[in-house]
């Protein structure tokens, strides 16, 4: 099989192409193979809403429920186990690609509650427990870029985890989780941890700034806020990347390499363009730069295999550009600390509600499985 040459090029301009969905459908048919072989697939993401749409369809899922209900496992309990074995599964399916990497790709990520996202010391205890359930050295523990989360991303990368940290939106926010990560890699080597081991990614939405922002514009109405849409979420991204470059170029991280340490790569998700105004791979051709990840969901895979043109690096060197567009969105009365609260809180709800219906629909399976 060979790789399809528009996203053989994106990997060959230093983007790692993960796929933002995993079902046991997947990994029985041989999908998830194919779209390694022939996408240049080399990671999965998950998320509440991925497993709540996972087991909402088909009946991939019947026999194990039926067996877990008969050994009386509870709603909880039940959960764990599908999505611990479907992740566990993925890490297995990725192993030769994370070996290839050195570590680096081949990555496999699954989310801590979602209820959780507000108490830092159950999301520790959490992602200590799913990193030993998986049992996997290319899993990925996502925890969120809460205010509760950061103190528990340096202590879960303390215990030699290594984390993706999920619905971070804004830059400020981006530089809080770099901190983090470096003071648990700190912690790390205090504790006699092997950093090299040790990998993080920091997923930085893209696609739900423009529609916030979008919509803050489209209220305004004036000509220059219209000029403004669709911009925010590609510049946004681009001064995350600019901030990366300085913290992981800085002293700080170099003291922490010279001990093995790796840089915590920008992810891009929420990569899906919402917008039908907007190119479907707008969020893939604009944010093409070294030591970066772009998980994408498989419609926006395929528009990029079919028609996404790859022209190398579209980020370094925009730093000045994007801020400009920030600057002309303050100018005209658009309020980004709102904005970015918004789409957190809007984005923890979301999960939790996907976490709610996962719940209620695999409680309903498990009943229908005692009867």
């Amino acid at each position: 099989m060979t790789q399809n040459p528009n996203l053989a090029a994106l990997s060959a301009a230093g983007v790692s192409v993960w796929l933002d969905d995993l079902s046991r459908d997947r990994l029985q048919t041989g999908n998830l193979q194919n779209l390694i072989d022939t996408r240049s697939v080399v990671g999965v993401t998950t998320n509440p809403s991925i497993f709540q749409a996972a087991l909402s369809k088909g009946d991939a899922y019947d026999g194990q429920i039926k067996e877990l209900a008969e050994r009386g496992a509870d709603v909880d309990a039940t959960i764990r186990t599908v999505t611990t074995d479907d992740v566990r599964n993925a890490c297995d399916l990725f192993a030769k690609t994370y070996e290839a990497s050195g570590g680096v790709d081949g990555r496999v990520s699954i989310e801590v509650d979602p209820r959780l996202a507000h108490d830092t010391d159950k999301t520790i205890l959490q992602a200590i427990e799913l990193w030993k359930i998986v049992d996997r050295p290319n899993l990925l523990i996502k925890i969120p870029a809460t205010l509760a989360g950061l103190p528990a991303i340096t202590a879960v990368i303390a215990e030699g985890i290594s984390v993706n940290v999920t619905l971070i939106f804004s830059v400020e926010r981006h530089r809080a989780v770099m901190d983090a990560y470096l003071e648990g890699l700190a912690k790390a080597k205090e504790a006699g941890h092997d950093l090299s081991k040790i990998h993080s990614v920091a997923s930085f939405f893209v696609s739900r700034v423009d529609t916030e922002i979008d919509a803050r514009l489209d209220k305004l109405g004036s000509a220059e806020a219209l000029a403004l849409r669709g911009q925010a979420g590609v510049a946004n991204a681009r001064l995350a990347y600019a901030a990366y470059e300085e913290v992981f170029g800085g002293e700080r991280f170099a003291t922490l390499k010279e001990s093995g340490a790796r840089v915590q790569r920008p992810l891009w998700a929420s990569t899906g363009v919402k917008n039908p105004d907007y190119s479907d791979t707008l969020y893939v051709t604009e944010l093409v730069a070294a030591n970066t990840v772009n998980t994408m969901p498989e419609k926006t895979l395929e528009a990029v295999a079919d028609h996404g043109v790859i022209t190398g690096d579209t980020v370094t060197g925009t730093a000045e550009a994007a801020q400009q567009v920030f600057d002309k969105l303050s100018d005209i009365g658009i309020d980004l600390t709102d904005v970015f609260l918004v789409l957190e809180n809007e984005g923890v709800d979301k999960f939790e509600k996907s976490w709610g219906e996962l719940l209620e629909a695999t409680q309903g399976q498990l009943d229908a499985a005692k009867r």
